[in-house]
């Protein structure tokens, strides 16, 4: 069977450098906070607008190449056919390369939406629509085609990411033009709110969960070499997940003008989040029942094991978070930002990482990785980075709720905001060092991916053609 691979070779090598790219504006905006003079008074460098940049870079250019690659190669293999729709899977890969360029040229000049991971104006969303449903035609057709009876679980959950983030997006980027880079929200006030964090949050649901789990069920069995923990489990947590995630995004809206029963809705229903996804980290790591040993010896498969571990974290972190009282403390504080990175880095981008370790030698012809050494290397630089990272903004999320709500007898605050934002100070500093880190690992990455490319090219060049054999 020949598989199209030359669209998921093109989008693997793009996720490597989005990863880079979106992670390094990352780094300059947490320098940012530590030195402010970095902005160097420029408008399109200021933090306001490289902040917007960085999120979608990461999400959408980083994660999103790593979902296109690897849904495109899972679905060939899984259902033994080639992609359906032949160049319009090539129209995907350019479409979406054009919509990253489009962010990163509009974003620093200040053309924005205002919503949050939506932010590009109403000329790119209708681009991003097209090449997604194109996706969607890419995808389901090749569902349709297979040549086996059965429909693997990691499709499930690609099927499920692509189909949702399709109607969250199209849904939430309703806007009324006002001229080519200028749009307004076609929704009202508090409901506006309510649409954007349905988005917002089913955004991470969709696009960094379920997608990135369509990841796990595929690559983790492959390179443990053992099946699923149990398949009965993840349809399981399949249909869990999908039917509850959709009604948690009010939790991001407590004490707000939205509806006080629509807030508790929200928590309800994120404490339930975190049975379906337990029961899916828990399927994950168990995969390597009877295969523990080989964590000694296999970095790659080190990324995806603790990618679930953070995975496990993150979802229990998020629904303690979505807690009234709880919120209460929290909201507007850096723990969020330590919870989201927490998920960010620690599950979307070390299974997405383990990923492409996975892919490279296959799709480019090598033997293996040009280097298993600098595999552990990296692995160690992004654990370290990741602890660094999320360990000191829960610190210094819960030092400023709780420096925020203090009062004296008197009734007034005890602490002013700068007084809070000067104890934060060392916190972004840690963070700055953790995202360097992180950086760094990439950089490693990229070099190892590069030279498996030119071994992979070397050894077929090398090989005897079938006339001389």
């Amino acid at each position: 069977m020949m598989y199209d691979y030359k669209v998921v070779r093109q989008f693997t090598v793009m996720t490597v450098v989005w990863g880079i790219v979106g992670m390094a504006v990352g780094v300059l905006i947490a320098a940012q906070l530590v030195f402010p003079a970095l902005n160097f008074d420029l408008p399109w460098l200021s933090y306001g607008r490289l902040r917007p940049l960085h999120t979608n870079a990461v999400i959408f250019a980083f994660g999103g190449c790593g979902l296109f690659a690897t849904s495109y190669y899972v679905v060939q293999r899984t259902c033994q056919t080639r992609l359906f729709g032949g160049k319009l899977a090539a129209f995907t890969f350019w479409g979406w390369q054009l919509v990253i360029l489009l962010a990163a040229i509009s974003l620093p000049l200040g053309f924005t939406s205002g919503k949050e991971y939506a932010e590009l104006e109403w000329p790119i969303d209708v681009l991003i629509a097209v090449v997604w449903v194109s996706y969607a035609i890419v995808f389901f057709g090749t569902i349709m085609k297979r040549k086996t009876p059965h429909i693997y679980v990691a499709n499930w959950f690609f099927g499920a990411f692509i189909l949702t983030v399709a109607v969250l997006h199209i849904v939430n980027s309703a806007q009324v033009p006002f001229s080519l880079f200028k749009s307004y929200s076609a929704y009202p006030g508090a409901i506006d709110a309510m649409v954007q964090w349905w988005y917002g949050h089913n955004a991470v649901g969709f696009f960094l969960t379920a997608g990135f789990l369509g990841i796990m069920y595929y690559f983790v069995p492959k390179q443990a070499g053992r099946p699923v923990y149990s398949y009965r489990l993840s349809i399981v947590h399949f249909w869990a997940l999908i039917s509850t995630y959709m009604w948690a995004g009010p939790h991001h809206l407590h004490y707000t003008a939205l509806p006080d029963w629509t807030q508790s809705l929200g928590m309800l229903f994120s404490l339930i989040l975190l049975a379906p996804s337990w029961g899916g980290m828990i399927n994950g790591i168990m995969t390597l029942s009877g295969a523990w040993h080989k964590l000694r010896t296999d970095p790659v498969l080190r990324f995806m094991i603790v990618s679930l571990s953070f995975y496990g974290m993150s979802t229990f972190e998020g629904p303690m978070m979505a807690i009234k009282t709880v919120n209460a403390l929290s909201h507007y504080t850096d723990w969020t930002v330590g919870h989201v990175h927490s998920g960010a880095l620690g599950w979307v981008a070390m299974v997405t990482i383990g990923a492409v370790y996975v892919l490279i030698p296959k799709l480019f012809g090598a033997e293996k990785m040009h280097s298993i050494k600098l595999i552990e290397v990296h692995f160690w630089i992004a654990t370290v980075g990741i602890v660094l990272y999320i360990a000191s903004m829960w610190v210094a999320g819960v030092m400023q709720g709780l420096m925020w709500r203090a009062v004296n007898s008197d009734g007034t605050l005890t602490y002013s905001f700068v007084e809070g934002l000067k104890a934060t100070y060392p916190y972004y500093a840690v963070r700055l060092l953790g995202g360097i880190f992180f950086l760094t690992g990439m950089f490693v990455m990229a070099y190892n991916v590069v030279m498996t490319i030119a071994n992979g090219r070397k050894e077929l060049i090398e090989q005897p053609s079938p006339v001389a054999a």
